[in-house]
């Protein structure tokens, strides 16, 4: 039996559902570079809220970022629609995209919206352990029919860095309290990084405070294209468990993660040099001693 990508006419669109966060947006990349590489003729959109838009701009694999807009997406003419993201809205946007082929997870609400029911990755790659959040939805293209590859790293494009010489870029900010490593051992671990040479810079989301860390350059939430400028040129980056840690990632920059409440397995920084640090009282029982170990083994002298 043909999959769906051989029942796919050529040079067909496909419509990609991937409405937030940072994260999840940055780690669609490789699938999308794992469907692109199978069909190049296709012709790839993705879904996505305009804040999380710029995410996708430069890359080749994406034809183009479609607000996610019932009548924007029914003109846009997909021959296959493709929901990654679970929710309700997105579960009635696939619906009324008029494709033919509308795939979604077995598992998601809605699903009876979806003529193609996508298993679980543990069935897709037979595994069973906990996977990536990039190994999940790289799974889902398996199963759509595209070659079975190595999943790549994310792909971001960035203009050059409008920082010289040597920088780290430390994001001390998460989404949620037990995610948060404390503000004053951030200040220690750039003091560590000073000791080496290596300028720290903080970068902050809209209602961050950057106060704790005014001693240092700070970058009160920057355009995304701004912050990708900046983390793609660091030696190194460093932060909670977060969207920008997965952008750093994607630049291939070396990664020190503290994480508190999350799964490092589902969330661990993909395809880059990385430390994951984490520990069993919760996030503040991690010690600005074990990141600077963690800078250590990374070869950052510090």
């Amino acid at each position: 039996m043909d999959s769906v990508l051989q029942r796919l006419p050529q040079g067909a669109r496909v419509a990609i559902i991937r409405l937030r966060s940072m994260g999840d947006c940055i780690l669609t990349t490789p699938a999308l570079a794992i469907l692109k590489q199978s069909r190049p003729d296709l012709e790839i959109s993705v879904v996505v809220e305009d804040r999380f838009a710029p995410l996708f701009a430069g890359n080749p694999d994406v034809a183009a970022a479609l607000p996610p807009e019932r009548m924007v997406l029914r003109n846009w003419r997909p021959a296959l629609t493709v929901n990654l993201h679970g929710g309700g809205t997105s579960a009635m946007l696939t619906f009324a995209s008029g494709a033919k082929i509308r795939a979604g997870y077995a598992h998601f609400r809605y699903s009876f919206l979806y003529n193609v029911k996508i298993p679980t990755a543990q069935q897709i790659l037979a595994v069973n352990r906990r996977v990536h959040t990039a190994e999940h939805i790289a799974s889902a293209m398996f199963y759509l029919g595209a070659a079975r590859v190595e999943i790549p790293r994310a792909h971001l494009f960035a203009s050059p860095t409008p920082i010289g010489g040597q920088y780290a870029v430390i994001h001390p900010f998460a989404s949620e309290r037990g995610k948060t490593w404390p503000a004053k051992r951030f200040c220690e671990v750039a003091k560590a990084m000073e000791r080496s040479d290596l300028q720290p810079v903080f970068v902050g989301g809209a209602g961050d405070d950057l106060a704790p860390f005014r001693a240092w350059r700070t970058m009160d939430n920057p355009p995304l294209s701004k912050l990708m400028s900046l983390i793609s040129g660091a030696a190194l980056f460093a932060g909670n468990d977060s969207g920008p840690a997965h952008m750093a990632a994607a630049f291939g920059v070396p990664v020190v993660v503290v994480f508190g409440n999350s799964d490092s397995r589902i969330w661990a920084p993909w395809r880059t040099p990385s430390e994951i640090l984490s520990a069993e009282g919760g996030i503040r029982s991690v010690t600005v001693a074990q990141v600077v170990a963690a800078l250590e083994r990374l070869r950052v002298r510090v």
